[in-house]
């Protein structure tokens, strides 16, 4: 029981940050499924989605127009409401141009795409420095979801809790619209067989883009919720796009519940593991990748993908 008592912490940690993690890898996963493009430019776009959260929730956090004094008036919750809805439509934007610029590179060599995407992050994390400068920022909570909650004579962070759920929803909406809507076929057909797809009348030009919006957009979710947990840093994307690249070879490329469950495991694995060894934290999720990979080459749930040849 005391075991479970110093544990408890570390292990509602883990599982609040593997299922932002799986929400960042959906998002990275759906860009490579459809467009077999490995968007190195994702943690990048999380952290942007993070600072422009920061400028609509914070007068100090960037904007500082005369003109939006008004809104700035408004609470916090309401500010931090506009700031989850408007930040990911905003980083949407810089996706569907960054899919723009893409396009010269479909149907070539895929290293093309790589370049050109770590030279788009480099570039963002650049105009983060610029804008908001090297420092880090924080966001603004509402009061509602800050503080702490009495449990079994330990303290747990309220907003671990909110992460938590809300990422839960994220999750289920994203299942629901790939599985009861029309769109979600056309992306997941995109991403057995894009060929097919365009054989069939479907705009494929059209369906990339809005796929890479929809990536990058959540990217810029994930990017808004863990601020509160990680800080706001030019270059936390990297926190972020890594652990991601891992749950999708450890999920199995393609796989959508594969790539939960990894993010999971991952979560609960580096949060477990920082209760004991706080340097081998970050390790324990490669080594868990290593074992898994070793015993099955495709992932936990990984089925033959658009990446095999």
């Amino acid at each position: 029981m005391e075991l479970l008592g110093t544990l408890g912490p570390h292990l509602l940690n883990g599982i609040a940050l593997g299922l932002l993690f799986a929400l960042v890898a959906l998002g990275f996963m759906l860009i490579i499924g459809v467009m077999e493009v490995i968007n190195l430019a994702h943690g990048s776009l999380f952290a942007l989605g993070a600072y422009v959260a920061v400028a609509l929730v914070s007068p100090e956090g960037g904007l500082r127009l005369s003109a939006l004094a008004p809104y700035f008036s408004l609470q916090i919750p309401v500010r931090f409401a506009v700031a989850v809805v408007l930040a990911p439509l905003a980083v949407a934007g810089v996706g569907m141009l960054l899919e723009l610029c893409l396009r010269r590179t479909y149907g070539r060599d895929p290293l093309y795409g790589l370049l050109l995407t770590f030279g788009a992050a480099l570039v963002i994390e650049e105009l983060i420095r610029l804008v908001w400068g090297p420092t880090e920022r924080f966001l603004p909570l509402p009061t509602a979801i800050t503080g702490g909650v009495t449990m079994g004579g330990l303290v747990y962070s309220v907003y671990r809790f909110f992460a938590s759920a809300f990422a839960v929803g994220m999750i289920l909406l994203l299942w629901l619209f790939l599985q009861r809507t029309r769109y979600g076929a056309l992306i997941k057909a995109g991403a057995h067989d894009s060929e097919m797809v365009r054989a069939l009348g479907v705009n494929l030009t059209r369906l990339r883009l809005l796929v890479f919006a929809f990536g990058t957009g959540l990217a810029a979710v994930a990017g808004i919720v863990m601020a509160p947990i990680w800080g706001v840093r030019p270059h936390v994307g990297v926190d972020a796009v890594v652990p991601a690249f891992v749950i999708i070879v450890l999920g199995g490329v393609g796989s959508f519940w594969g790539a939960v469950i990894a993010g999971l495991l991952i979560g609960m694995v580096v949060g477990l593991t920082g209760a004991f060894a706080t340097a081998w934290s970050l390790v324990s999720m490669y080594v868990l990748l290593v074992l898994v990979v070793t015993v099955r080459g495709r992932g936990l749930l990984g089925k033959k993908s658009v990446l095999e040849r």
